[in-house]
């Protein structure tokens, strides 16, 4: 097997602003209910980039993770990034405004009393 001077992949694990996290990969998959064979073939990359990127061992390459981005949005999946411009979640791409800070619990609690009175 031939050894490589260079990664062929960035190796730095850490979160990167603006920037799908691996977190945010996995959950948008499992809500278009692809695979991660699915999920690369629509990207177009490697099943090992997409594999190792949620398992948190790599960051693909900037074309590579671009292309990840795109498809999922493409598929109707919005990213949400927090006011650092970190990862926070996914949503329905059609979602506007801003994200509730509230728990679900406390707004249903909030609903029931508001029908009540």
């Amino acid at each position: 097997m031939p050894k490589y001077s260079k990664p062929l992949m960035s190796t730095k694990t850490e979160p990167q602003a603006g920037k799908l996290s691996p977190d945010q990969s996995r959950a948008a998959r499992g809500w278009l209910g692809w695979s991660q064979d699915e999920f690369a073939k629509q990207a177009n990359v490697a099943l090992r980039t997409v594999a190792s990127f949620e398992r948190g061992q790599i960051i693909p390459r900037p074309n590579n993770l671009a292309a990840m981005r795109r498809a999922i949005e493409a598929a109707g999946v919005r990213l949400l990034f927090d006011e650092s411009g970190f990862a926070a979640g996914i949503a329905r791409g059609d979602t506007t405004g801003e994200v509730s800070r509230s728990p679900p619990t406390a707004r249903r609690d909030r609903a029931t009393n508001e029908r009540g009175r």
